[in-house]
C-alpha cells in the first residue's frame, strides 16, 4: 500500500512539472510542432494545419507571381533563373526541416501573423539548429529586414559570411549556367 501511494505521488508530481514546462514554453512564445510540409523556402505547414512564415528571411519565388515580377525587376535576373533558385531553396529547406519536430519562437518585435494569416516565427530543430539562420548562413535565403526584429543583426552577419564565401545561391549554382548573360 505504501509503494502505491509513493508511486501515485511521483506520477502526480511528474504531471504537474510537465504542465509547468508546457506553460513556461507557451508563455515564452514557444510552441512545439512537426513540420508537415515545406511549401517553399520560407513557408512551412505544421502538423496542426497552420502555416508559418520564417521571420527575418526571404527566399526566391518558385512560381509566377507579382513578387517574382518585382524580384526580377529589382535584381536584373530573368524569371526562370529566380524560379530555379526558388526550387533549390525549397529543396534545401525540405532536407533541413520537413517531417521534423521543431520549436517555434515568437519575436517580441514582430506581429503574431502576416497579412496572409501565417504565423510569423523563428524555428529551431530539436538539436538547437536555428532554421531561419541556417538557411541564410548556407546561402539559401537572404535577410528580410523590412520590419524590426531582435535577430536581424545575427541574420545579417550570416548573410555577409554566405556572400563572402559564395555559399548556396551566392555561388556558382549547378544547373544555372545556361541562364548566365
Amino acid at each position: 500500500m505504501n509503494r502505491k501511494y509513493i508511486l501515485y505521488l511521483f506520477v502526480l508530481l511528474l504531471s504537474f512539472s510537465s504542465c509547468d514546462i508546457i506553460r513556461k514554453n507557451q508563455s515564452a512564445g514557444k510552441e512545439i510542432h512537426i513540420v508537415k510540409r515545406v511549401i517553399d523556402g520560407d513557408t512551412f505547414e505544421l502538423d496542426n494545419g497552420e502555416r508559418v512564415r520564417l521571420l527575418g528571411i526571404d527566399t526566391p519565388e518558385k512560381y509566377q507571381s507579382k513578387k517574382l515580377d518585382k524580384d526580377a525587376e529589382l535584381s536584373g535576373q530573368d524569371k526562370e533563373t529566380i524560379k530555379k533558385l526558388g526550387q533549390l531553396s525549397t529543396e534545401y529547406a525540405k532536407k533541413l526541416a520537413e517531417g521534423k519536430k521543431v520549436t517555434l519562437e515568437r519575436d517580441e518585435e514582430s506581429n503574431d501573423r502576416d497579412k496572409y494569416g501565417r504565423l510569423l516565427r523563428y524555428i529551431y530543430l530539436e538539436d538547437g539548429t536555428f532554421v531561419n539562420g541556417k538557411l541564410v548562413k548556407d546561402g539559401y535565403a537572404q535577410v528580410y529586414d523590412k520590419f524590426p526584429l531582435t535577430k536581424l543583426d545575427e541574420l545579417r552577419q550570416y548573410q555577409r559570411e554566405a556572400r563572402e564565401n559564395r555559399k548556396g545561391l551566392w555561388g556558382d549554382v549547378e544547373g544555372l549556367k545556361q541562364f548566365d548573360k
